[in-house]
């Protein structure tokens, strides 16, 4: 038995980690599926046009593209608003080159409920900024997509968020840990309002600082849950990339 029990271990431990955990999960009532990363270990970037300048649009079409460099998508989601070109409202950078600049003024619908802010992918580790905290700092990202309203800054919820609030929506977003390590994604299975997707960020996943994405077209792909939301075209994709197996 000892032998076994030594030899599960071994397999165990040469078998490679999983790029992305995502799981089901329940808070206050609402049912949600969050799925983490190690910002310093995996492979994570933002998607938006194919080599032609095409938008990829879906999950298919990014993962056929990827399929050509002997790669997968391990998880993906959208990230941040877009015009009905799917171009970003938004900072957008990807691969170092800028598409979009900063808006850092208020505006009409979620993204210009101030403050918003600024998911931003660097040398190992991913960060959610305020708007005008990023732009005042002048960070610099490999990666990055602007959204809007911020879901929690420096460890406090949206000031405008109402707990009573009947804007209900399914709800997508992410959330990132002070060292930049820890990021996880979140989409909520039924509709929530901005209230009840901040507390899921701040009180269950205990992240200081959380964007929002957005609403009615949130979507996500997780084949560990043998799932992939279809859908009408996105805009700007965050995606965990890994080795074909």
């Amino acid at each position: 038995m000892k032998r076994i029990l030594l030899a599960l271990w071994a397999a165990l431990a040469a078998a490679p980690a999983a790029a992305v955990e995502c799981r089901d999960i329940a808070f206050d009532g609402s049912r949600f599926t969050i799925c983490e990363a190690d910002a310093a270990r995996e492979d994570l970037r933002l998607f938006l046009r194919d080599g032609d300048g095409k938008v990829y649009g879906h999950f298919t079409e990014l993962e056929t593209a990827l399929a050509k460099e002997g790669k997968r998508l391990a998880f993906a989601a959208n990230a941040g608003m877009y015009h009905a070109d799917r171009s970003p409202v938004g900072l957008y950078v990807e691969g170092g080159v800028q598409e979009m600049r900063l808006i850092p003024n208020a505006g009409p619908g979620n993204f210009g409920l101030l403050p918003n802010g600024v998911f931003c992918l660097r040398e190992g580790r991913a960060d959610v900024f305020e708007t005008l905290a990023f732009r005042d700092a002048g960070t610099q990202c490999r990666d990055a997509t602007q959204s809007g309203p911020m879901l929690v800054i420096s460890g406090e919820l949206h000031p405008r968020f109402l707990e009573d609030s009947t804007s209900y929506y399914v709800r997508n977003g992410v959330g990132t840990s002070a060292d930049g390590r820890r990021v996880i994604f979140a989409i909520s299975r039924n509709a929530v309002n901005f209230h009840q997707f901040g507390r899921l960020f701040r009180d269950h996943l205990h992240l200081p600082n959380a964007l929002y994405f957005d609403g009615n077209i949130s979507r996500m792909h997780a084949p560990a849950l043998g799932r992939s939301d279809a859908g009408f075209m996105m805009g700007p994709i965050v995606g965990v990339v890994e080795p074909e197996q």
